[in-house]
């Protein structure tokens, strides 16, 4: 504790004491500076004096409009992992019959699902969104029954341009094409730019999603290393694009899933060079980049693209409303092509959830959501994060993500994930092994959690029952070894 006669240094030492003595978690809110004023009868100044002195320090962070909140307790955090090396070959069989056995049970209640990328019902305005279905029905025309031009609503294009500018990206409505999701949006873009048997080049480890799209379309992947901070490794994407026929390249740019990495603005510059240089489409996923826990939201690739080259997709199904399948993609130089895309495969997305959608953008209530969402995911990460620590095997790592809904866990080496999973999935506990996100044979030991859930005893209560079963796998493996 610090010893010195300046109040507000004492004031500060009390608290550091609690976040080091793990009486104050990581992600728990601190009293508000009127309490601490209340409670020391000291000014509002000292106070605050006492918070930014523990902010220095890197013990505790403000989050606008909503308080102080334990930032990472330096007792245990886990390691953050090493960058990926994927060099095997792939098994395309394999891959898809691991993501429909674990999927088996996607949408039962009775499972606690880590093992999904979205916010619990709970974290959404629904009754809102119910409101914004009623007026919408009285405001369309033909109560939204009939079919909208391919592009999409018109409104809700405008609003998505206008939305765009929070990362410098100019677009006007016509350069968008609504969608029924990203993923269908990445389906578009996929079929607009490749042909059956073309070369497509993916981070390692990606979204399960995009990579059996890629196996439909009748496509090779390539994976390439990808460190779970900053993203792709150019050098590896530079001698991909040169070196093996690639015919487009997929990204996620911002907060990647499963990994959680967010692309210096840097770096996104770079790629969209690259794919410049090389004349390879971009395709960009950018479907979390609204969920950040920095100040401002990060750009995208489409930001730096001067060319048409980027085809930026983006959703609200992971923000917003699921359910809904609202999404777009501005295809750049490739609009046509896209468009031609969606008329032949579904001619008009849903025309009334797409209203709604495009109220929401209008009248700031999705940014009021956002707000309130961030605030409450970059607590529960951080309290995923001391969980980890606490109840995991040691020599346990960790991504740290700086927005998005998951995290990556890789487990010491001879934790066998899909042995786990087998394990985990009778105690009703479903999480996403890191096998599913790779074709090939890799990322064994590796899980995916999601934090997009009501933190509450249960849940602290299911992860320590899920670390418990990982220490005994690494127990039982550590002896059959011998």
């Amino acid at each position: 504790m610090i010893k010195n006669n300046f109040i507000y240094l004492k004031i500060a030492g009390l608290i550091e004491q609690q976040i080091l003595n793990n009486i104050l978690r990581t992600g728990d809110k601190l009293p508000s500076l009127r309490t601490v004023c209340r409670e020391h009868g000291i000014s509002q100044n000292t106070a605050l004096n006492a918070y930014i002195y523990l902010e220095n320090k890197m013990l505790i962070e403000a989050r606008a409009k909503s308080g102080y909140f334990v930032r990472y307790s330096r007792i245990r955090v886990p390691s953050v992992p090493e960058i990926t090396s994927p060099a095997g070959i792939a098994n395309y069989g394999e891959s898809e019959m691991l993501v429909s056995k674990v999927y088996q049970n996607l949408g039962e209640d009775l499972y606690l699902q880590l093992s999904l990328g979205t916010p619990a019902n709970e974290l959404l305005p629904i009754a809102k969104l119910n409101k914004g279905l009623m007026l919408a029905s009285r405001e369309l025309k033909n109560s939204g029954v009939s079919y909208e031009k391919v592009e999409g609503n018109e409104r809700l294009r405008r609003q998505i341009a206008r939305w765009a500018f929070t990362m410098n990206c100019d677009l006007k409505s016509e350069d968008i094409i609504t969608t029924s999701g990203c993923l269908n949006a990445l389906s578009y873009s996929m079929m607009a730019v490749t042909e059956k048997g073309d070369t497509v080049a993916m981070e390692s480890p990606v979204s399960f999603g995009m990579l059996q799209l890629a196996i439909a379309l009748g496509l090779k992947v390539l994976e390439l290393p990808t460190h779970p901070q900053t993203g792709i490794d150019l050098n590896a994407l530079e001698y991909a694009m040169k070196n093996s026929a690639v015919k487009a390249c997929l990204l996620i740019s911002n907060f990647s899933n499963p990994l959680g990495s967010c692309m210096p603005d840097e770096h996104k510059r770079t790629a969209v060079l690259l794919a410049e240089k090389y004349n390879i489409p971009l395709i960009e996923n950018d479907l979390n980049g609204d969920v950040y826990f920095g100040p401002h939201r990060p750009k995208s690739c489409k930001t730096y693209d001067t060319s048409g080259v980027v085809l930026w997709c983006g959703s609200v199904s992971k923000t917003l409303a699921p359910g809904y399948r609202v999404g777009w993609v501005a295809p750049g130089r490739f609009k046509e092509q896209v468009l031609r895309m969606k008329l032949y495969h579904s001619i008009s997305a849903t025309p009334i959830t797409q209203e709604v959608i495009a109220g929401f953008l209008e009248t700031g209530r999705y940014e009021k959501h956002l707000h309130q969402l961030r605030h409450t995911l970059h607590g529960n990460f951080l309290k995923y994060s001391r969980a980890i620590a606490e109840y995991f095997p040691d020599g346990t790592m960790a991504s740290r993500p700086q927005g998005g809904f998951v995290i990556w866990v890789e487990l010491p080496e001879p934790i066998d994930t899909m042995a786990l999973y087998e394990k985990a999935i009778t105690m009703k506990i479903s999480f996403a092994p890191g096998r599913i996100f790779t074709l090939q044979n890799q990322y064994n030991s590796c899980m995916r959690l999601n934090y997009g859930l009501v933190w509450n005893e249960r849940l602290e209560t299911y992860l320590k029952v899920l670390g418990n079963l990982a220490k005994a796998e690494l127990k039982e493996k550590l002896i059959y070894e011998q």
